[in-house]
């Protein structure tokens, strides 16, 4: 081989490494695998078909058709949702997850959800204010606000301590299952949710006026993710202008909770 092939040739070699390095350098993400608790409507469940559906995994998917991505819909034990995230197994934390109290452990979308914990009863139990639930159990979902609010010094511990015992469950169809027997006496929930099963359920149940706090839902992604989290904030400033992000909160009934706003 001449001079002058050797030396197209190391050309050649030297241009397919560099194409293959800047390929890799502007590798896109392609897929977004989204964190959620399977037993949480109207924010994420399973319909009469068996698919994964709700408010925010209807959102996630709009975000996802925006970006050009892969919606991975990942059920997770919400007690083990700081694991899935850390390990990467999952790359957001993606239904009705409370940001107060939380603020520093994860980087955190805009709020899109005003929520409040509340008290559910029986209709025919008698209890209609936090003072009648002294001596009462009361039940909470596992690593939930509720119980975050019912353990804090700066929450509701007070009321707590008025419980004749709280009682912990993986999920809230499990406890309405156990308030329905009279097994516990109330459950403390999210508001939205508490809406959701109550709508289901017919008029058995019912919501006690008082609240136990007010707080706001984003998405929970890893500390220092911030690139990400920028992505879906942009993609959810669009939903908000384009009207998708209203219709989805019609549709699940949360048009009066929702707050998503953009300087």
């Amino acid at each position: 081989m001449n001079l002058k092939k050797k030396l197209l040739c190391s050309l050649l070699l030297v241009g397919t490494m560099a194409m293959s390095l800047t390929g890799c350098g502007e590798k896109k993400k392609d897929t977004l695998t989204v964190g959620f608790d399977a037993e949480y409507p109207p924010y994420g469940y399973m319909d009469e078909n068996g698919e994964y559906t709700g408010f925010d995994l209807e959102l996630a998917e709009a975000v996802c058709e925006l970006k050009g991505w892969e919606l991975k819909k990942q059920p997770i034990e919400w007690a083990n949702k700081d694991n899935e995230l850390n390990s990467g197994s999952i790359d957001c934390i993606w239904n009705g997850f409370t940001i107060n109290g939380r603020e520093d452990d994860y980087e955190w979308s805009v709020p899109y959800v005003d929520n409040s914990q509340v008290i559910v009863v029986k209709a025919d139990s008698g209890i209609t204010s936090f003072a009648d639930l002294e001596g009462k159990i009361v039940g909470v979902q596992t690593a939930s606000a509720a119980l975050s609010v019912l353990s804090d010094e700066e929450g509701q511990k007070a009321l707590a301590d008025t419980f004749k015992d709280i009682q912990e469950f993986g999920d809230y169809n499990t406890a309405f299952l156990e308030l329905e027997a009279g097994a516990v006496d109330a459950i403390a929930m999210d508001i939205g949710v508490a809406e959701y099963q109550i709508g289901s359920r017919g008029d058995e149940f019912i919501i006690l006026d008082e609240h136990l706090n007010s707080e706001q839902y984003g998405i929970g992604f890893k500390l220092g993710n911030t690139e990400l989290r920028d992505e879906i904030n942009e993609a959810l400033k669009e939903l908000k202008e384009n009207g998708t992000f209203d219709e989805l909160a019609e549709k699940y009934g949360l048009s009066d909770m929702t707050c998503l706003e953009f300087e």
